[in-house]
C-alpha cells in the first residue's frame, strides 16, 4: 500500500474509527512477533504457563513442560488482579525475574500481564512482551503509554466489553506509534452459568477479518473448564485464528490462582498432539 493511501485511510475519521488498526490499511495480514515467535503467519502458535508465578523453581518446571508439549512462548502471571483483596496478588518483580531465568533457560519468550502506567518503566526492559487483561482493557492512560513502547501488546478483550470498543482500546495503543497488537478473545460474561465466561468464537473470527492484526484466544479464562479446552483450540486453529493462549500446572489441585482451570502437562501434550492433524489440513505449522 502506498504512503498516500495509509495518510488518507487515517484520515478517513468519519469513515473508520479505528483506522490504524483497520483492515484496510493493508492488503495483507501483519505479523507481530514476541521475541523470535510471529503471530499471524504460517504458524498457530501456542502460548501457555500458569496463572500465576508461585517460585524460580515452579516457573522453571513450568517453562519446560511448555517446551517439552511443544508450545512456543511462557505466560505468567508476577501482578495478579484478583475479584478478592484476600486472593494471592502475585511476586511482582521477582516473579518477573523468575520468568526472564525461565524463559532464557529454556530458549522461550514470554509475556506477562502490566497493570498500570508506573510499572511499565521496570517492566519493558526485561519482559518479551505485555498482557493487557480484561480488566485493564478500559485503562486508556494504560493503553496510551504501552503506545509509546516498542514491546508487543497482547491486548486482550474486556468481559463486558463489545467488539468495537475491544477494537477501539487496540486504537489508543496503535494511535502512540505501538502497531505491535496481538487481539485475544478471552470470553464475555452471559446469563450462562456452566462455564465461567461464554467464549465468543464467532467474534474473535469476526475480529481477524476487521484487523490485519493476529487473534488468537484464551480458553481457560472463557470457560474455567479444562475438557473444553482441547475442542475450542481445534475450534479457533480450524477457524484461521493465529494462536491460544492456556494455562498448564504441574500440581493444579496446588495453584495459588485459578487451578481449576489449568491444564496437567499430559493433557497439554495430548492437545497439541490431537491440533497437529488440523495444524496441517489449514496449510500451517506449530
Amino acid at each position: 500500500m502506498s504512503e498516500s493511501r495509509a495518510k488518507a485511510i487515517l484520515n478517513e475519521s468519519s469513515d473508520l474509527e479505528y483506522p490504524r488498526v483497520h483492515r484496510s490499511r493493508f492488503d495483507a495480514n501483519q505479523t507481530v512477533s514476541i521475541g523470535n515467535v510471529a503471530f499471524g503467519g504460517d504458524r498457530f502458535v501456542i502460548i501457555a504457563g500458569p496463572c500465576a508465578v508461585e517460585g524460580l523453581e515452579h516457573t522453571e518446571a513450568a517453562a519446560r513442560i511448555v517446551k517439552d508439549a511443544g508450545g512456543a512462548v511462557l505466560r505468567g502471571g508476577a501482578y495478579k488482579p484478583r475479584t478478592s483483596p484476600y486472593a494471592f496478588q502475585g511476586l511482582g518483580l521477582e516473579g518477573i525475574e523468575h520468568l526472564r531465568r525461565a524463559s532464557l533457560k529454556y530458549e522461550m519468550p514470554f509475556v506477562t500481564e502490566v497493570m498500570s502506567v508506573d510499572a511499565i518503566e521496570e517492566m519493558e526492559p526485561r519482559v518479551d512482551a505485555f498482557q493487557v487483561g480484561t480488566r485493564n482493557m478500559h485503562n486508556f492512560d494504560l493503553l496510551k503509554a504501552l503506545g509509546e513502547t516498542g514491546k508487543p501488546v497482547l491486548l486482550k478483550r474486556g468481559f463486558g466489553a463489545t467488539l468495537r470498543e475491544w477494537m477501539l482500546a487496540a486504537e489508543y495503543v496503535a494511535r502512540g506509534g505501538n502497531e505491535n497488537i496481538i487481539f485475544c478473545e478471552r470470553g464475555v460474561r452471559t446469563f450462562s452459568q456452566e462455564t465461567r465466561f461464554t467464549l465468543d468464537l464467532a467474534g474473535a473470527i469476526w475480529a481477524k477479518q476487521e484487523t490485519f492484526l493476529p487473534v488468537i484466544i484464551d480458553p481457560s479464562h472463557a470457560t474455567g473448564l479444562p475438557r473444553l479446552i482441547p475442542g475450542l483450540t481445534r475450534a479457533a486453529a480450524a477457524a484461521g485464528l493465529d494462536g491460544v493462549m492456556v494455562e498448564v500446572h504441574e500440581a493444579p489441585e496446588t495453584a495459588l490462582s485459578d487451578g481449576d482451570q489449568a491444564l496437567t502437562p499430559t493433557q497439554l501434550t495430548t492437545m497439541i498432539s490431537d491440533l497437529k492433524p488440523i495444524i496441517e489440513a489449514v496449510g500451517r505449522t506449530l
